[in-house]
């Protein structure tokens, strides 16, 4: 095969629309330019290339760090499930049943199907393990896929039927001690979206429409993404007891008396990939929070003929002087590429900060830093890189954090009457309304406008108002969009 020119390699590797323009496509390119996924030959299915893993990799070791601080241990259970499970616990079953995927059985076998999500599975063996106050509490998570069938309208890491997460099931001796740790879990996912991914994000407690099926009660943490619509990047539940008692899951007291324990379940996704994709990315491609990139720095000599040695070895030291200070970095010394296709390339996949220096820069024995986010250009002494690269990538960091909370910000609106929420809705804003939470109603607004309430702030104080949709009296209100 030919090798490609200049203009014909760049139109590859370049994003092709604008991502205020057509979004859909700018999101499908940027995962697919800078190799993050790619399309699987079963519909609805994505394969997650080494970059995009990169990224799942690193948020696994950051929150199993979090976890075990917390007394959290990992574990595995069994992808498939025995259908007489789903029956124990009704609940549960009418909420899943449309997206389970069965296995065809042999005769006398019972069926199973592929997990939509574990707690039937699970709470099998809890009710084995579990017998007195002292097993008390149990925090347990896995890593692990699932799968959803029903989903037709798929997206790489946003809506796939088969997707990558994490989903902790925790046993406790009282609804006090079960409520404090949803909340706690709730605020280690929202400092994983905010401090690490630079997402900001809302977190309160989904309508009873939108709670997960069998729970008490679900907490939620939704973003808003650059094209109007809500995101939920996570949920952690109180189960109540149903689920305890569906599986027998039971324990002798202090009291010497037998007690029906509380449960609690949370869980992200690789979703999360498709929301920093969405809320940082650019017209040139990815942008990395550097807290999340495996790669912060990339060093990119610029040579020529003359110099060429002594460029390239300046470029080398740099690198180990990133290295050794605890910087991730890649040196870019590839032959048949010009910088400016290097650039163009690193910037495409997202990697928080380039280093140039070409013969000029070796003569005054400095070299040129450039932020991906803004594109801003430092002229820097070699002896002061370690210290500005690592104060740039704090920048980075803080700004992608700060650029999203402003946008969101300015695109989140107050709804007084119904007509004002129905135009805000379609003007694609995130609004805060007073709601009378009923399910019958928050079926109308769902009907007349394609959105949802997303969640429903906590520690809320007032006097209270009228529902924006039917009228009736709201203790509280609640933010809605059109949602992924």
């Amino acid at each position: 095969m030919a090798e490609k020119k200049p203009a014909e390699r760049d139109a590859l590797l370049g994003i092709g629309v604008k991502k205020a323009q057509d979004f859909v496509e700018w999101y499908s390119q940027v995962v697919l330019k800078a190799e993050l996924a790619d399309y699987a030959p079963v519909k609805g299915f994505m394969v997650i290339r080494p970059r995009g893993y990169a990224v799942w990799e690193n948020i696994q070791a950051h929150f199993n760090q979090c976890i075990k601080a917390l007394g959290v241990q990992n574990a595995y259970f069994p992808l498939l499930i025995p259908e007489s499970f789903f029956r124990r616990e009704a609940e549960h079953a009418q909420g899943f049943a449309p997206e389970l995927a069965w296995i065809e059985k042999k005769e006398g076998e019972e069926r199973v199907a592929i997990r939509p999500t574990s707690e039937t599975i699970m709470y099998d063996s809890y009710a084995k393990w579990i017998r007195s106050y002292r097993d008390l509490p149990l925090r347990i998570n896995q890593w692990c896929n699932v799968l959803r069938w029903e989903v037709s309208q798929t997206k790489i890491f946003l809506r796939t039927r088969e997707f990558l997460w994490q989903e902790g099931h925790c046993v406790y001796e009282s609804k006090e001690d079960c409520d404090r740790e949803v909340q706690l879990m709730l605020e280690e996912y929202r400092k994983l979206c905010e401090d690490v991914l630079a997402i900001p994000v809302l977190t309160g407690y989904k309508s009873k429409a939108e709670t997960f099926a069998g729970a008490l009660y679900t907490t939620t943490l939704e973003a808003l993404m650059p094209d109007g619509k809500a995101l939920q990047l996570g949920t952690s539940h109180n189960l109540g007891q149903g689920f305890a008692k569906a599986f027998g899951i039971e324990f002798l007291g202090r009291d010497e008396e037998k007690h029906v324990p509380w449960q609690s379940s949370w869980g992200f996704s690789t979703r999360l990939i498709g929301a920093l994709v969405m809320v940082h990315g650019d017209d040139k491609g990815l942008i990395l929070p550097p807290r999340i990139a495996s790669v912060k720095a990339v060093v990119v000599p610029i040579v020529f003929d003359k110099g060429r040695e002594a460029v390239l070895a300046k470029a080398r030291e740099l690198a180990q002087a990133l290295s050794k200070a605890g910087i991730a970095c890649h040196l870019d010394d590839r032959d048949e590429y010009s910088a400016g296709w290097k650039f163009n390339e690193w910037e495409l996949k997202g990697v928080p900060l380039r280093v140039e220096v070409g013969p000029k820069d070796v003569e005054k024995k400095q070299c040129v830093l450039v932020r991906r986010d803004t594109g801003e250009k430092a002229f820097v002494k070699e002896t002061d890189l370690v210290q500005e690269a690592g104060r740039l990538l704090d920048a980075v960091q803080a700004g992608l954090l700060a650029r999203a909370k402003k946008f969101r910000d300015e695109n989140t609106v107050e709804a007084k009457s119904y007509a004002d929420f129905q135009k805000a809705i379609e003007a694609r804003k995130l609004v805060k309304a007073f709601f009378c939470e009923q399910e019958a109603c928050e079926k109308k607004i769902k009907e007349e406008t394609t959105a949802t309430s997303r969640c429903i702030p906590f520690n809320q104080s007032g006097a209270g108002g009228k529902c924006v949709k039917c009228g009736s009296p709201a203790k509280r209100w609640a933010y809605f969009a059109k949602n992924y």
